[in-house]
């Protein structure tokens, strides 16, 4: 290893090399070709920096002047670029390298100065380079390495026309390093094309996936999923946690939620500007935030300092999403949780899920409110504020406040303070229940009325209840059911309210103008309901076609010589020819037909043959059409129920128009 970057390794605190980075320094492969795969988390960053530093430096211990660059690093996402660039900064610091950007998103002015002063190593998203190659302002020329991070996620992202580009735009004298968590069919293929003789690499199965990863499975209700994620947050109160969820609109939501609950969070979707992302992670990095809600677009690449926790809100759409998204936790030997919010109708997709990716998780409940306070207790008893000396501003306060309080209300006072400044942990169903059931209520003893609307007035139920309450002097407790029939309205009431609504309304029994109130001395015989009839829909359609089905059919179905469903044959001549009709004979020649006189229902204009009952209900369930008392005058901008009653039913001829 060049002695420069073992200096920079020794001070970051890399007292051992990962397995990736182990074997990408193999003294034999240091002119080869590379096709890694490693876990997520495993420090490849590190790795393909000290794979390409042979190749960059030679046998010399500093760069020289930095003119066209000598390394080109592609990443997918924004972030993952600026993370890598800052990674070789440090990296390579001690040789004098000149690392610089070339990122979507932000200024490509700027980049273009950048790259005209010189670098020797350029990191950027394919887009951006492609766009610096073709406009000339990036010199592939001298290029000596290409390294492709989380090659497998550019393909995913559509990214595999400006990768050929760039690697057909680069020197065949170069070298090529692949960098994927997985390695499918189209990464091999790609590899086969631009690589030569290149050498694989795989620590993954080395050791276990994710083995510093403790995953669990949180079983909750269908209506808690955001109470156990913030339940699950207070109880992790004091670490570092990302938020997954699948849309840009779930993260804005829950971004929301949590903030209003007084917990500092940030969110990282793809909607937002470089600038916001930027200052996102920033505010996780320097702990002014502690929560990130984000989509996808964080999973692959992104290390956050101390993230101990990862909360999958919505689940992943498959196993590589579930890896890259734990793979933000447990990073270099660090602990990390992996927990998965799984509501009842999640549980089987979870287990698949689980399955697949060869993961052993534990099946929980989310942190109860007492859990969360007994974890709070614990956090408070062993602040490292008890073990701070006092200094002699803080000591003359204790004796000021030790003499007007006693030390008991002095803790109770203090632990006040403290629970003020969290919010109160929720409340959970247990995993298992499910929604409340609203259970029919005992009416009891009821007297049935009569109203004198029905749907052909526009009347609907939710216009006649307030309608009873206010001139009956009625609460909704006292009414029962409501039956809007054609021409009448039947109303049940409360058996004790009874006397007292026919007294608010008086002798004449008037709810409104025009609308009349009877009683009934029984309950009405109603027609059956929509649920009572479904038994015999399929019955009544058949009859229904049986009776629409003309006669003649039925009648000369079984006549081999005269087929069913024509007019009987007339001798003309040796030959049997259809009787011809003109129109003056129709109705002479109709009785010589098999075809029966049928009285065909009348047709609503506009309707089926049941025209005017259904426009009967499609007024009911019109509620743009509101109720109107008979006697009022509807608005003159409204048209007529029925427009063909203006012109006669249809009866006259239509006129012409003037030529």
């Amino acid at each position: 290893m060049i002695t420069p970057l073992a200096e920079a390794l020794s001070e970051r605190g890399f007292d051992t090399l990962t397995p990736v980075q182990a074997a990408v320094i193999d003294p034999e492969l240091t002119a080869s070709d590379l096709l890694v795969s490693a876990q997520t988390g495993s420090g490849k960053t590190v790795a393909f920096g000290l794979a390409i530093a042979s190749t960059l430096l030679g046998a010399e211990d500093r760069f020289g002047l930095a003119a066209a660059p000598l390394a080109l690093v592609v990443a997918p996402t924004r972030e993952l670029a600026f993370q890598v660039m800052r990674e070789l900064s440090w990296l390579y610091a001690r040789t004098g390298a000149v690392v610089t950007s070339c990122v979507g998103g932000m200024e490509m002015r700027e980049e273009r100065r950048a790259l005209n002063r010189g670098a020797h190593i350029v990191v950027g998203t394919p887009g951006r380079l492609r766009d610096h190659i073709e406009r000339g302002s990036l010199d592939l020329s001298s290029l000596r390495a290409v390294v492709l991070d989380e090659a497998d996620e550019m393909l995913d992202l559509g990214f595999r026309e400006d990768l050929e580009f760039m690697l057909d735009s680069a020197p065949e004298t170069r070298r090529t390093l692949l960098f994927s968590a997985t390695v499918p069919p189209a990464i091999a293929k790609m590899a086969q094309r631009f690589q030569r003789d290149a050498r694989r690499i795989d620590t993954i199965g080395r050791s276990d996936q994710h083995a510093d990863i403790t995953y669990q499975a949180l079983r909750v209700s269908a209506s808690d999923s955001e109470n156990a994620i913030f339940n699950l947050l207070r109880y992790h109160h004091d670490q570092t946690a990302i938020v997954f969820a699948n849309t840009r609109a779930a993260v804005n939501h829950l971004m929301a939620r949590l903030a209003n609950r007084g917990l500092a969070t940030v969110c990282l979707s793809g909607e937002l500007s470089q600038s916001e992302r930027t200052h996102a992670l920033q505010a996780m990095r320097d702990g002014r935030a502690r929560v990130c809600v984000a989509t996808d677009v964080a999973a692959r690449g992104i290390d956050l300092p101390n993230l101990s926790l990862v909360i999958h809100a919505d689940l992943p759409t498959n196993t590589e999403s579930l890896l890259h998204r734990s793979g933000r936790t447990g990073r270099a030997g660090r602990k990390g949780i992996s927990a998965l919010i799984v509501p009842p109708k999640a549980v089987k997709k979870a287990e698949r899920l689980l399955k697949w990716a060869k993961i052993s998780a534990s099946w929980i409940v989310a942190p109860s409110v007492d859990e969360i306070l007994q974890k709070d207790e614990e956090r408070l008893l062993t602040d490292p504020a008890w073990d701070e000396p006092l200094t002699e501003q803080q000591s003359l306060f204790a004796s000021k406040l030790l003499e007007q309080q006693s030390p008991e209300s002095i803790a109770a006072a203090y632990l006040r303070l403290y629970q003020e400044r969290h919010a109160a942990p929720e409340e959970l169903l247990p995993p298992d229940t499910k929604p409340s059931v609203r259970e029919p209520r005992d009416f009891g003893p009821s007297r049935w009325f009569t109203l004198s609307v029905g749907r052909d007035d526009n009347a609907e139920a939710r216009w006649i209840l307030p309608l009873l309450c206010r001139a009956g002097s009625l609460d909704k407790a006292a009414i029962g059911a409501i039956r809007v029939q054609d021409a009448e309205t039947f109303v049940e009431l409360s058996e004790p309210r009874a006397e007292g609504f026919l007294a608010a309304i008086g002798e004449e029994g008037v709810l409104e103008e025009g609308i009349s109130v009877r009683a009934l001395d029984s309950p009405p015989e109603l027609p059956m309901r929509r649920a009572d009839k479904r038994d015999g829909a399929a019955t009544a359609r058949r009859d229904h076609t049986e009776r629409r089905k003309p006669t003649h059919r039925r009648e000369n179905a079984d006549k081999p010589d005269q087929p069913a469903g024509r007019a009987p044959y007339k001798a003309k001549g040796d030959k049997k020819t259809p009787a011809k009709t003109s129109r003056s004979d129709v109705g002479s020649n109709r009785s010589e037909r098999a075809v029966p006189n049928v009285k065909k229902p009348k047709k609503a204009r506009g309707d089926g043959a049941d025209g005017v009952q259904s426009s009967r209900t499609a007024a009911a369930r019109d509620t743009s059409k509101r109720f109107t008392p008979p006697g009022k005058t509807k608005s003159p901008s409204k048209k007529p129920r029925n427009a063909s009653s203006k012109r006669g039913g249809g009866s006259q001829p239509p006129r012409r128009g003037k030529k």
